[in-house]
């Protein structure tokens, strides 16, 4: 996939599909919020996983039931590109996020 950023329009494109994500600081970012840690960090699991047969990482914090994710590209200047939107969309598409 290539690591060409994208443009503030096709970001704003990437959006719509992406509900209750935002574009902030030049990263696509969400807080994700469950009923306990256990949940939470089993969320991380499950993203890990994603993250790692993409081979691409988020930048993320938990705190108790919160994950706060945020996803660039470093290999782009740390802009947003087509590696981001897929991942997001992997995260967004598992069936227990709230």
């Amino acid at each position: 996939m290539a690591t060409t950023p994208l443009t503030h329009e096709e970001i704003t494109a990437a959006l719509r599909e992406l509900p209750g994500w935002t574009c902030e600081r030049d990263a696509l970012a969400h807080t994700f919020q469950f009923g306990s840690f256990r949940e939470a960090m089993s969320f991380m699991v499950r993203v890990g996983f994603e993250a790692e047969a993409a081979d691409h990482h988020p930048e993320w914090t938990n705190v108790y039931n919160r994950v706060a994710i945020r996803l660039n590209t470093h290999d782009a200047g740390n802009k947003v590109t087509a590696k981001d939107v897929a991942l997001a969309k992997k995260i967004a598409g598992l069936s227990w996020v709230r």
